[in-house]
């Protein structure tokens, strides 16, 4: 499993050439360019290197990601995945990125926290990092990130012994079909030291988007400007726990605002704290539908920007609408076993 797999769909850039012979150096690599010549994605480390121009759509890495899709749950197993991306302008990098992630995921595949290195047409999604970095240009610090997103992807592995699990949620929990379904899968998990924080209404301020330096100081203390739960609560517990499982019942096709303000707010820890140690899942419940849009929300959160790791088979999502459906759904209590188990091939692979 050493060496590298490249999956690089279509006509490439110059830039996404530089960045590939960057981040490679000294590595060993085999290429693939069209998704007839996959035959089998598992026990690979695989970096997706990908061209989105100006359209955002590149037609052979969608035959890919058709290729995976239709492959089964399995067909990336034990794989572990990156991403380079370029875009001639300032869209799409960050949607199709995510886009990937789930498909794989769902194949089996898992991905280190921050696995993806993204070009805009500007380079101004770097000007933060080029702060304290004075006479680095903006390329130079898109190369060494992909240089980062490759060593990650080499050097990742974990293992775990009594790991600790923490349960985020918020709403009615009484009426919610997303916590029934966790009490079901929870109930397969007792050999875990498990802890539940319910975010209730009002609980938790959005973040007020302090200036860098203002976060920064706060930071240094485990603190926020708004304190409250977050400090006293959320942030000792998301320090001490090896598991994070956001239960997200979908709201418009997003996230809850409680749920989205505990992430916003994470910032000041993250300052801090790094989350490449902790990996995290989620059991989302749609109404009707668009479950994979609040995976993908979660995924860009808490994966691509918070660090934290993604597990293969990271989300279970239902669909059911009023109290108590989800007890009705076919198999489910087979499908909360199965996913509890997958939860603890996760923490021992």
């Amino acid at each position: 499993m050493n060496k590298i797999t490249v999956l690089k769909p279509g006509i490439t850039s110059e830039r996404l050439e530089k960045m590939l012979t960057y981040s490679l150096k000294g590595y060993e690599y085999e290429v693939i360019t069209v998704a007839d010549n996959i035959k089998d994605l598992k026990n690979r480390k695989i970096l997706f290197a990908i061209e989105l121009g100006s359209t955002g759509i590149n037609i052979e890495h969608m035959k890919i990601l058709h290729k995976i899709s239709l492959s089964g749950s399995n067909f990336m197993e034990n794989s572990i995945g990156g991403i380079l991306i370029n875009s001639n302008n300032e869209l799409f990098s960050k949607a199709e990125a995510r886009k990937i992630i789930f498909y794989a995921n769902m194949a089996g595949c898992m991905f280190p926290g921050r696995p993806l290195a993204e070009a805009t047409g500007s380079l101004r999604n770097f000007k933060t990092q080029q702060v304290g970095a004075e006479g680095t240009s903006l390329e130079e610090i898109l190369l060494i990130n992909c240089r980062k997103v490759v060593n990650r992807l080499v050097d990742n592995t974990k293992k775990l012994s009594n790991p600790k699990i923490l349960a985020l949620y918020s709403g009615e929990f009484k009426s919610s079909n997303t916590f029934a379904l966790w009490k079901m899968v929870k109930d397969y998990l007792q050999d875990y030291q498990i802890k539940g924080i319910h975010i209730e209404n009002g609980s938790v301020v959005d973040c007020k988007g302090c200036s860098y330096k203002t976060c920064k100081h706060y930071s240094h203390y485990t603190n926020c400007f708004y304190g409250g739960i977050m400090v006293e609560e959320v942030y000792p517990a998301i320090l001490e726990c090896d598991v994070l499982i956001m239960l997200c019942p979908n709201y418009n096709d997003s996230i809850s605002a409680n749920m989205s303000a505990v992430i916003n707010r994470l910032t000041a820890l993250y300052r801090k704290t790094k989350f490449y140690d902790k990996c995290f899942y989620s059991i989302i419940v749609s109404g009707f539908s668009g479950s994979d849009i609040v995976a993908q929300q979660l995924i860009s959160a808490l994966n691509i920007n918070k660090t934290f790791m993604l597990p293969p088979k990271f989300a279970l999502m239902e669909t059911a609408n009023k109290p108590g459906d989800i007890e009705r759904i076919e198999n489910i209590r087979e499908k909360a076993k199965d996913f509890a188990e997958n939860i603890k091939r996760g923490l021992t692979s």
